[in-house]
């Protein structure tokens, strides 16, 4: 304790009083609005003190920064490469479809939905590319057409 004060309250009265000096050599012009009590958006560092400002610097010399850098906008990002079309989705004849499906007469309903199942998973246009989403919506049409047929075509027990 320096005469009846501590540390941290002598090192306030130093700071205030070198804030009153600087306060004293520069009078700002501050712009204000008739009606607020503070002033406009531009005039955010009138008021500040100069050991604020410096003490402010020394923040961005201490992380070894550029203060302009600090606020600087970030560069846009590269845009995503173009889509590649999967080369399943280029076989959209029927005859293509039913040899990927592979459609026995020894299918049972529970193996017809099984390859229903996998045939939405792989082509189901919701996980397809906007660019291939026909080709998927075509492929997906033509397979369930073809199990709905073989599945009408099982024999009814």
């Amino acid at each position: 304790m320096l005469f009846g004060q501590s540390v941290f309250q002598s090192v306030l009265e130093r700071l205030k009083a070198e804030d009153e000096t600087a306060e004293d050599a520069e009078v700002p012009a501050v712009h204000r609005v008739s009606g607020l009590g503070t002033g406009l958006a531009f005039d955010v560092m009138e008021g500040v003190s100069a050991v604020s400002q410096r003490v402010g610097q020394a923040y961005f010399d201490n992380l070894e920064l550029d203060p302009a850098a600090a606020i600087a906008e970030e560069p846009a990002p590269a845009p995503p490469p173009e889509p590649v079309m999967p080369d399943h989705l280029a076989r959209i004849a029927p005859e293509e479809i039913a040899a990927e499906l592979a459609i026995a007469a020894a299918d049972t309903q529970q193996t017809l939905n099984e390859k229903r199942r996998a045939f939405a998973k792989a082509n189901h246009p919701d996980g397809i590319a906007e660019p291939f989403r026909d080709n998927a919506n075509r492929r997906m049409m033509i397979a369930n057409l073809l199990i709905d047929e073989a599945m009408r075509r099982l024999p009814h027990s």
